[in-house]
């Protein structure tokens, strides 16, 4: 090569590199974890409020007259007014590309929230005043411990009655083990909520409501000595402030960015999402506090996102998104390199090549063409049946793996049976799409002679979910036959080691998506009667995983 390529070349590599750590600078990726009715999607609107995405928010449970809220988009959604799947939805504020991966808030979809947690970098835990830390979210703090995500902690519904600050601090350090900063502080509670102060850069932030907190709540900013705020605050309020103030600097602990990073410290700010008071400052400071898209494993080590090549992974599938056109549309996390539209990557499952075509920006419902993307970024692809959950795509010539993402053990059975035998081929495409997108687990018997599928579900709501979605999208009338077991255990070494182990008493056989053993059982205490009588049977209440790992 001469030296005028080799030239050419090494500013070429380096422009790139610097492309590349330019805009993972510039982007943050995070979901929020909460108990159901916490304020979620609420906290979501807001955020998309403040970051210019929409100019009006709309209320959860909104009214005839209202806007449905954004992050809701399936019509089952719209008519309960909860949260049943994850989106994704991009927008830039200050200069930051941010990319929120919204969860489902019903406890029964929890297994779509671990499946997004794995996309995220940072996780921001919603507690309602009220109520404290909820079973819900005490669940999903556990995933995000496992997988060491920064946790930022948002205490919400602070214009309604709720629990002393102080208290709630305690409650989050003793329970979750997590060390609490205060970054900013309440003022106020319930109808007297007047606003917080901001302990670094010392300011009170007063707030005005608007009309139902659909737009950007007035703010006026005072030091905490200015004469003017004790005639705008009552004397008992204003004495409050300082009292707290004086204790959390006294006995609190002191900010640690390193701890945060690391998942053991936690800042915490108050407010609330209705009125949206402290949403713009809890958004300032998490884009200045919260982790940028870093390195992950895979099966040649650690890699960073500045690796000049292109990977990521499936972590999400959806069908329907676009009911017009009977879409079905993969989630990938990009997590090195640049994508680029049209560009061919291999796909590590299967070992084909694949061009991207068709890449799309998401935002809730809508989509739009995109023709690059970076790490931390979350890209649409259409996908007709080549991406599984937990699929690694890659470009360059070194074989590139993540870690896959695990199915949980479901604790519902049924069959799921279509009384109209001339709507088999509407039948078999939904439960085919539905399995796919990781909506419910589908199991199927062991016994060929038992053709209907199995649903395997964690809550209830799951079995409705896609009773409704078979009959809005596929014109499909289902029937649900429940079976009477609530454990699921899938046997690690396989079918030989089954056929191994003989007669099995009170369990039934049957095989999951990738035609593995599944073992369901009544209760754990058939499970520990099985593992007594076979030692030999290696069980787990988690599928294996795919992948490297």
């Amino acid at each position: 090569m001469s030296t005028e390529l080799q030239a050419e070349s090494r500013t070429e590599s380096v422009t790139t590199e610097a492309e590349l750590q330019l805009a993972v600078a510039q982007r943050r990726n995070f979901a929020i974890i909460s108990h159901p009715d916490a304020g979620k999607t609420t906290l979501t609107e807001k955020l998309l409020l403040y970051g210019g995405a929409i100019h009006e928010a709309g209320a959860v449970k909104a009214r005839r007259d209202q806007r449905k809220a954004t992050s809701d988009w399936m019509e089952m959604e719209k008519q309960r007014g909860i949260s049943i799947t994850s989106t994704v939805l991009q927008f830039v504020y200050d200069g930051f590309q941010i990319n929120l991966l919204d969860t489902p808030g019903h406890q029964d979809f929890s297994e779509d929230t671990y499946r997004t947690l794995a996309a995220a970098d940072n996780a921001v835990m919603l507690i309602d005043t009220a109520k404290g830390l909820e079973p819900q979210t005490r669940k999903l703090f556990e995933v995000c411990k496992m997988r060491e995500l920064p946790i930022f902690t948002f205490i919400n519904k602070l214009d309604r009655p709720g629990r002393e600050p102080l208290e709630l601090l305690d409650e989050v350090e003793q329970e979750l083990g997590l060390a609490t900063y205060a970054v900013n502080w309440p003022i106020g509670s319930g109808d007297r909520f007047k606003g917080v102060y901001d302990r670094r850069e010392r300011k009170v932030h007063l707030f005005e409501r608007s009309a139902h907190g659909s737009r950007e709540a007035s703010e006026t900013m005072f030091d905490l000595d200015d004469p003017q705020l004790i005639g705008l605050l009552d004397p008992e309020l204003f004495a409050q402030l300082h009292e707290d103030l004086e204790l959390l600097d006294g006995v609190g602990s002191e900010i640690d960015m390193e701890s945060i990073h690391a998942g053991l410290m936690t800042p915490v700010f108050f407010g609330s999402a209705m009125t949206n008071f402290g949403v713009e400052l809890f958004l300032q400071y998490f884009l200045e506090y919260a982790l940028q898209p870093g390195s992950r494993a895979s099966n040649i080590g650690e890699i960073a996102p500045s690796y000049p090549e292109f990977s990521g992974f499936v972590f999400k599938l959806q069908a329907n998104m676009d009911p017009r056109h009977r879409d079905r549309v993969a989630f990938v996390r990009v997590c090195t390199g640049k994508f680029e539209k049209d560009m061919a990557v291999s796909h590590t499952r299967t070992g084909k090549t694949v061009r991207l075509s068709r890449p799309q920006k998401l935002f809730a419902q809508d989509r739009e063409s995109i023709e690059e993307a970076y790490p931390g970024d979350v890209i649409g692809l259409n996908n007709p049946g080549v991406f599984a959950i937990g699929d690694t795509i890659y470009t360059g010539g070194t074989k590139l793996e993540y870690a896959g993402i695990p199915c949980f053990s479901p604790e519902l059975f049924a069959y799921l049976r279509n009384p109209n035998p001339s709507k088999f081929k509407q039948f078999q495409k939904g439960v085919t799409e539905l399995r796919e997108e990781g909506a419910v687990q589908i199991m199927y018997s062991a016994d060929d002679a038992k053709r209907d599928p199995i649903l395997a579900a964690v809550g209830q709501l799951q079995f409705e979910v896609v009773q409704f979605r078979l009959r809005n999208e596929y014109g499909v009338e289902t029937m649900l036959d429940p079976l009477g077991f609530s454990v699921a255990r899938w046997v690690l070494d396989g079918w030989p080691a089954l056929e191994k182990a003989g007669k099995l008493f009170n369990t039934m056989v049957v095989k999951d998506n990738w035609e593995r053993p599944v073992l369901l059982f009544k209760n754990e205490w058939n499970v520990g009667q099985v593992e007594g009588d076979h030692p030999s049977l290696r069980l787990s209440r988690i599928a294996p995983v795919g992948g490297f790992a």
